[in-house]
């Protein structure tokens, strides 16, 4: 069932159940109030009567006693007088002597054949007044009053339902004019969908799917630029191993073997670059990382160093105790993040030269800093903002040109950050932010 027709039905069926409500409470009022008009009515014609009749002159009331007055009648209203003795003084009815008799005072019913009367006794100074209508005249002005009452209330639920229909059709129109543009959208457009003349009800849909759509385009970007990262890169180590086998395949002894050898380090470092496009499309699609083990900072350290190329302590210049703290991020990537600028460090700073490691808390004991620094040659400071770019090296350098950019990625998704700078004396300082959760 569609949103528009349910809410037509609920709403129509409910105005249509409140109407009727209100309609028979106001008949049932009305009824009440309708007889009590006629009762009064009634009464007052008896007490009319009564008063018309003490006033009559005494030789009127010396030829009562010989002759019945007789008062015009009225179709559907009968009357009728009794003097103090009980004789009938005057009457509109003379065939209605069981309906007009003497009883008590007050209003009755009473039935003569089909006919049902409201008879209505009043007595005053010995006379008794007996007046009456007919219920079938009562009903059939019943009937017209409330023909009068209900036309209104029919035309006015009608109007409301038409008013009712009309202002769904027209509240559900922008839903109505969204489904035809999603309709008519090509597949591949990603673009965010219009939210000009959407109602405020509807804005925050259309933001979550155009929130949707952003989330959609960035992960085929990622797809995108991984496939031509992929195929630009794993290209040239490719084609490096097939000519040293084809090579080594051409010539005997010594030459072939370091034809091998070069296929052999060709061979590392396509692993090495695909494990580094695996990781850096991995932590730019928010898959998760987290196992479940903290990652304190110095079982992050001493994991990172025999992580490395060279996992030799000694290359390496530590201080004697670790801040106790928990960095905010899945063990796994910590230690890839700190193992890269390690790896980074060894590779570009002279063998005799050792790399420092240290870690300290920053922005008022909310972040943990690890500051790595190596001796090498340096870059110079207009290129420092180019080193977290993908496959950019300085240089001649060897590498792959993702340790980097990986760090970087992992620092933007858990809200860190990554600063290179260039010391006075040389070589190059990474340092890398990251926020904590806990202190020991």
């Amino acid at each position: 069932m569609s949103l528009r027709l349910r809410l037509l039905l609920t709403l129509g069926l409910t105005l249509a159940l409140l109407w009727g409500v209100a309609a028979a409470w106001l008949m049932r009022d009305l009824e009440a109030k309708l007889m009590e008009t006629l009762d009064q009515r009634l009464a007052q014609s008896a007490r009319m009567v009564a008063g018309l009749m003490l006033q009559l002159p005494a030789e009127v009331w010396d030829t009562v006693d010989q002759q019945t007055l007789s008062i015009p009648p009225i179709e559907g209203l009968a009357c009728q007088v009794h003097s103090p003795s009980g004789e009938v003084m005057a009457r509109t009815h003379a065939d209605m002597d069981d309906i007009l008799a003497r009883g008590e005072q007050g209003h009755t019913y009473r039935k003569e054949g089909d006919m049902t009367w409201r008879v209505f006794t009043y007595e005053r100074e010995g006379l008794t007044i007996i007046t009456a209508d007919r219920m079938d005249e009562r009903a059939l002005l019943l009937r017209d009053v409330i023909k009068v009452a209900v036309v209104p209330f029919i035309v006015a639920l009608v109007g409301s339902l038409v008013a009712l229909w009309l202002g769904i059709w027209r509240g559900l129109a922008p839903l109505t004019r969204l489904r035809a543009s999603l309709e008519r959208r090509d597949p591949d457009a990603l673009a965010p969908v219009s939210t000009y003349g959407i109602p405020h009800e509807i804005r925050p849909l259309i933001e979550t799917l155009n929130g949707l759509l952003v989330r959609v385009q960035q992960t085929l970007v990622r797809e995108q630029r991984f496939t031509n990262d992929a195929a630009h890169e794993l290209r040239t180590p490719l084609t490096a191993v097939k000519t040293h086998l084809q090579v080594a395949k051409r010539v005997n002894g010594d030459a072939a073997r370091e034809s091998l050898e070069h296929a052999e380090q060709g061979v590392a470092r396509l692993a090495c670059t695909l494990d580094q496009l695996l990781t850096l499309a991995r932590v730019e699609g928010r898959l998760g990382f987290d196992d479940g083990e903290p990652s304190r900072v110095a079982d992050i350290v001493e994991l990172a160093i025999a992580d490395t190329n060279t996992p030799d302590a000694r290359r390496f210049t530590l201080p004697d105790i670790w801040p106790e703290a928990t960095l905010a991020m899945p063990r796994e990537l910590a230690i890839t993040a700190l193992r890269n600028l390690l790896d980074n460090a060894l590779r570009h700073g002279p063998d005799d030269t050792p790399v420092k490691l240290s870690a300290e808390l920053s922005h008022a004991g909310r972040c943990m800093t690890f500051c790595v620094s190596d001796q090498g040659q340096g870059i110079a400071a207009q290129a420092l903002a180019q080193l977290p770019r993908r496959f950019w090296r300085a240089g001649s350098q060897q590498g792959s040109g993702l340790g980097l950019a990986i760090v970087a990625a992992i620092a933007e998704r858990f809200d860190g950050g990554i600063a290179f700078f260039s010391p006075p004396g040389g070589g190059l300082q990474v340092q890398l932010t990251v926020p904590i959760i806990d202190l020991d």
